[in-house]
């Protein structure tokens, strides 16, 4: 009697991942999809077109919870927390979850952020300055591509494939698999950029091909890294500052570093930061400082390794 139970508990959680993946996938393409909807000749960083895919976007994430929703009932699964707490949206621990994630990606940046404050005329003061401006932030909250960058991208892209799609993969490839195989999705989907590309003519096929490669390898990169935040901390808020603050500061510009005025400063920077990021990451990550962590509670077995 026993072997025909536990083939039926195999066959209950093959079935299970199944719907996990598929709900994954579809949530994915109705993403890319949606900013297809508005499609036309212009480039993707004109303003008109920026807005109609923002409004898209921001509509994708806005159901994404019923996605979640929809995938707890057919996989038969329920948590004592709300939809919401379960996709990283909750008060309690919110404000470390909001400071120390971000500190750590701050660190990661540590050599170009004193390398902007070497090549600046009025160093770090002006830095600062140019940091706190009213005028500069007026500006940047009126400019369409900024905004997409800083605030939509960030925001939606964050709920989608961190806060909709972890909780509906842990409990099939459990809490420290998770980490690397949701990225994935995260990284392919930015290949839709090769489409417009090709389609606009913007380069050669190989170098287009090329980018798009690279692309993926550092989307995926810091996919891992907002996936482990997010089981961490359990709340999505961190991986949406940190996704920001990546945004604004880009790839390191290791070739600028090497052939600075003051190498030896900047590069041990580099340095300094990458060493205190790596030292800090499980610390300022504890679980202790946010609470309950709805979606590892989905991990079983597993949950302690989050």
């Amino acid at each position: 009697m026993q072997k025909p139970v536990h083939g039926c508990i195999r066959q209950e959680q093959h079935t299970s991942c199944w719907v996990s993946a598929m709900s994954c996938l579809l949530l994915a393409f109705f993403y890319v999809g949606s900013l297809y909807v508005w499609w036309n000749t212009l480039p993707r960083d004109h303003p008109s077109v920026i807005k109609r895919r923002c409004a898209s976007v921001v509509l994708v994430s806005a159901v994404s919870p019923a996605f979640v929703k929809i995938w707890m009932h057919l996989a038969d699964i329920t948590v004592e927390e709300s939809l919401w707490e379960l996709m990283g949206v909750r008060l309690k621990g919110f404000i470390p979850a909001s400071i120390l994630p971000l500190l750590l990606t701050t660190f990661f940046y540590l050599g170009p952020l004193v390398q902007s404050t070497l090549d600046n005329p009025d160093g770090f003061t002006g830095e600062l300055q140019s940091a706190l401006d009213v005028q500069t932030w007026r500006l940047c909250v009126q400019d369409s591509e900024w905004l997409r960058n800083q605030v939509v991208a960030p925001l939606t892209e964050e709920l989608v494939f961190r806060g909709a799609m972890l909780p509906m993969l842990v409990p099939c490839t459990g809490a420290t698999a998770v980490i690397f195989i949701a990225p994935l999705f995260f990284g392919v989907a930015h290949f839709h950029h090769i489409i417009e590309e090709l389609h606009l003519g913007q380069g050669s096929v190989s170098d287009i091909f090329l980018g798009a490669g690279v692309q993926f390898l550092y989307t995926t990169v810091f996919g891992v890294f907002a996936a482990f935040i997010f089981l961490r901390t359990g709340h999505i808020v961190g991986p949406i500052l940190c996704h920001s603050f990546c945004n604004s500061q880009g790839l390191p510009d290791i070739g600028s570093a090497l052939n600075h005025p003051q190498r030896s400063a900047v590069l041990f920077s580099y340095l300094t930061g990458v060493l205190l990021f790596l030292v800090l990451l499980v610390p300022l990550t504890d679980p202790f400082l946010y609470g309950s962590r709805p979606a590892c509670s989905l991990a079983g077995s597993q949950a302690l390794e989050c």
